[in-house]
This record gives C-alpha cells, structure tokens and sequence, in this order.
C-alpha cells in the first residue's frame, strides 16, 4: 500500500523509478563486456548508445528532459570532472599545442562541417554551423582509458587530455552564440562575435578561477573525504550557475574551478586516501552521467531519421575527420614553431585519429531548442558522427598504436615495481621483528630463523632490483621519478598535517620541487 496521494509525491516517485531505471541499465552495460569477452573492445558508451537504440526500438522512455535542463545537468559534472583529475604540471608542458588543437579545432570544425553540408548537400548555413559547432567537441574519455591500460606515452595522454578540456570550453561558447543566431536571427559581424567571446571566456576564468582557489584553501582544511565531495559537488553546479547569472561561460568557469580545486587543493598535500575517495565518487558521477547522456540520445533518437539524413551525416563525418587532420598536423607545425619543440610524425597520426566525439556532443546537440529549425536533422547527424567515432575510430586505436610502436614496455616497469613492493613490504617486516624480539610469544630459535629467511629474501630482492636498474637503463629514470615523487608526498603530507592542525594558515612552496629544479 503506497502512502503517496498528491501529485507531487508520486511525481517524485516517479522520477526515483525512472533514476533507478537508468541506472540499472548503465551497470548492465557496464558489467555485459565482463561476462561477453568479445565484447570487451568495444567502448563503454558504444554499448550505453547500442541500448539506447534498442529501448528506442521498443519504444521504451527511460526519461524525459527539457533541452535548457540538459547542458545544465550534464556539463558541469563531465568537465568538472576532467579538470580535477588534470595535473597542471603535466599541462604545463603541453599548454601550448594543447590549446592550439582545442581552441584552432573549434573553428576549423565549424567552419569545415558548416562549408561541407552546406556547399554539398545544401544544408542552410545556421543549420550547418549548429551540426559543426556540437562536433567541434571532442571526448577523449574513452581513448585516455584505453591509452592507460596499453601503456602509451604520458605525452599523448596529457595532449588529449589537455585538447579536450580547452575544446570543451571553446565549443560551448560558439554553439552559444550560434544558438542565438539561429533562435533570434539578426546581422552581426566577425569582430562582434570575437568580442563576446573574449567577454564570456575572461569573466568564466576569473570567475571560476577565484572560487576553485577559496573551495581549495577550505579543502585543505578538512580530513573528511565526504566534506570535501560535497564541496567539489557544489563547486562544480554552482559555479556553473554563478558564471551564467554574471553573463560569462559557465562551462570555462567549472574547468577553471576544476584546475584550480584538482591541482591546489592538494597543496601543500592531501592525504591519498582522501584523493582516491573523491576519485572514485566522480568516477561514479560522470559513469551516472554518462549513461544518461547517451541512453538519452539512443532513447530519442528516431531511426527512420536517421536514415533520411544518411547522405548528410556522411558529409559530415569525412568533413569531420578531414577538419581533424588539418587541426592536428598544421596546428603541430604551428606548436614546433613556438615552443621549439616537435611532435612527432607517428603521435601526430595518433592525434589526429584518436579526436573521438562523445558526451558533450551529444549533450549539446540534444540542448538545443525545439524552436530551432532543422533541430532533429542536427542530433541525427550528431548521433551517425560519433557512433562512426566510437565504433570505427575507437575500436581501430589500439592497432594505430601498434602499427606506429607507441606504446611503452609496461611489462618491464611492472616487474620492477612488484620487486620494490616486495623490498619495502620485507622491510617494514623485519623492522617489525627487531623491535618485537624480546616480548616476541613464540620460540626463540623460531624467531630467529624467520628473521634469517627474511634477510635472505630482502637481499635477493635487492640484488634482482640492483640487476634490473644495471642491464635496464630506462629504469634509472623511472626509478628517479619515483624517487622525486615519494619525496614531493612526504613534504606535502607534512604540511596538510600543519595546516590542518591549525599551525600554518597558508600554503609552503616547496623546497623538494625547488631542489629537483635547481
């Protein structure tokens, strides 16, 4: 017997069943690759869509969003979520080709999609630019993974991960101004729409910047891992929502905010237990919210559609990876030229190849208003451009990296690390026994012969490690940058553990890193 009797209550229920639908279906997809071995290749959002479809199919409506709620639900936790887990140092050093690909990409795809189905297929210009600017968005979730597991270049992590985070930004304010254009029709000219840019993107920064640095000074200040999700939680919707009431970005507010919050709040160091717990909580947001975006599109999308704009979607995905290429081997050029430092040929090809689209086009395409002309034409054709990415792209990445021998010998650090484990394992054992030894509770002699055996392990093991690092010369520096990093924890640690106590009110830079530089 159900207690709830108005509309509000069963409107709420209503939702929870559609909630735990949705998620039932997410974690079936999610755990249908374990079970399937063959099914293990294909990427996670391949099969959320593949499902989508079949609910379609069977006319099956797991939820229903308006458009405005969809960029607003969706975005801030996708970005926020790239931008924690995004390492300044690391991008850093790729800041400028990074951007170059992101920012450059945006208005080469544009323009190229645009001109493609405009000039090929007659597709009306506003219309045209609309399907460029949702894929002029690039994902890079699933490839990151798949780089991850392989065991490819940290380089080509960080230029992806990087390409992605600015892109988003980039093509969310475009589509904005687009969306104008083709909601409210009026003359504008190229240095009107450079200078709104320019407006939205400063006041997101600063915006987003200044409270990513108040979110992080008060994070550091807390030993609760759940204090600081809830923090990270309202920083990302808030900000969001703050930018967009100010007239700026809110998408380039929430990365900044992310940038700030995932790099500086760990400094002067955050425990790593804390860190791995907000992990894995915005592991399971963006999983949850991932499922929604592309069971929503599989959901809504209409195959008779789909089919009638075959020929469109075509254009698009050759004007797509076309744009793709000139993006990532002119902007390389571009890049060596100003930072004196080249990409290579092969990580190029790579690149170019491995710019899927995913989440936030979807997202974007499914956003846009239903008073917009030719709306269902732009999300069929959004939906045919990243199904090509996800099924043919992602799939063939892994032989790409294989074929242009780009990924790193794993095996090799993996056994070297699993013997400096086992070192420090036995010694903190034998540590344990030197100090247990007098009111140790069993035979003397017994105790004495576990700790010989140890001993001899420990030194066996030292001697395989020694041997290792001799014949292996990439091990010295792997063996360094391990070195660096345990020392860089155990200064950050030790200041948290002062500013937590209340002994420091800022942070120390720090003098481990400034020894490394020097």
């Amino acid at each position: 017997m159900s207690l709830l009797t108005n509309a509000g209550d069963l409107a709420i229920k209503n939702d929870l069943k559609q909630f735990l639908m949705v998620l039932l279906v997410a974690l079936s997809a999610a755990i249908l690759p374990k079970i399937v071995t063959s099914l293990r290749q294909f990427p996670y959002t391949l099969l959320l869509v593949i499902v989508g479809l079949g609910l379609a199919l069977l006319d099956v409506r797991l939820i229903s969003l308006s458009p405005g709620m969809i960029l607003l639900l969706f975005l801030p936790p996708l970005l926020f979520e790239a931008a924690w887990n995004m390492k300044w140092e690391d991008l850093r050093q790729e800041v400028i080709p990074s951007g170059l690909f992101a920012i450059g990409g945006v208005f080469v795809s544009i323009a190229g999609v645009g001109w493609a189905l405009h000039q090929w297929v007659s597709v009306p210009w506003i219309t045209a630019l609309l399907v460029g600017s949702c894929l002029s968005a690039t994902d890079s979730a699933s490839v990151i993974g798949l780089f991850r597991e392989l065991g490819a270049g940290k380089r080509l992590t960080t230029l992806l991960e990087g390409e992605s985070l600015f892109n988003d930004g980039a093509s969310v304010v475009a589509f904005g101004v687009l969306v104008e254009l083709a909601v409210d029709a009026h003359p504008v000219d190229s240095s009107t729409i450079i200078l709104h840019f320019l407006v939205v993107t400063s006041i997101g920064l600063g915006v987003g910047g200044l409270i990513g640095a108040c979110i992080a000074f008060l994070a550091q200040r807390y030993t609760l891992s759940w204090v600081e999700q809830s923090l990270t939680l309202v920083t990302a919707y808030g900000t969001y929502l703050l930018v967009e009431e100010l007239g700026g970005s809110g998408v380039i507010g929430v990365v900044a905010a992310g940038l700030m919050l995932g790099n500086f709040s760990s400094l002067p160091g955050v425990p790593p237990i804390k860190r791995a717990t907000i992990t894995e909580f915005w592991e399971f947001l963006v999983f949850f919210v991932n499922s929604i975006v592309f069971l929503l599109l599989g959901d809504q999308i209409q195959l008779p559609r789909l089919i009638q704009n075959f020929e469109t979607t075509a254009i698009a995905i050759l004007a797509i990876v076309v744009s793709r290429a000139i993006t990532i081997y002119g902007f390389s050029l571009i890049s060596g030229w100003l930072t004196k430092t080249t990409i290579s040929l092969p990580e190029q090809t790579v690149i170019w190849w491995a710019g899927l689209r995913g989440g936030v086009s979807i997202a974007l395409a499914l956003s846009i208003p239903v008073a917009v002309v030719g709306r269902e034409e732009i999300i069929a054709n959004s939906f045919g451009v990243v199904l090509f990415t996800l099924l043919v792209q992602g799939l063939t990445t892994k032989t790409l990296l294989e074929k242009l021998n780009l990924l790193e010998d794993q095996t090799l650090h993996q056994q070297y690390l699993e013997l400096i484990a086992r070192r420090d394992a036995l010694q903190q054992v034998l540590n344990h026994l030197d100090q247990t030894e007098l009111q140790s509770a069993i035979e003397p002699a017994l105790h004495h012969s576990q700790i010989e055996f140890l001993k001899q392990k420990f030194q066996h093991i030292k001697q395989e490690i020694e041997l290792m690092t001799t014949q292996y010369s990439q091990l010295k520096a792997f063996n360094l940058q391990q070195h660096q990093e345990k020392l860089l924890a155990i200064e950050a640690d030790t200041y948290a553990k002062f500013i937590q106590s209340g002994l420091l009110k800022q942070p120390l830079t720090s003098i481990v890193q400034t020894a490394f530089d020097a």
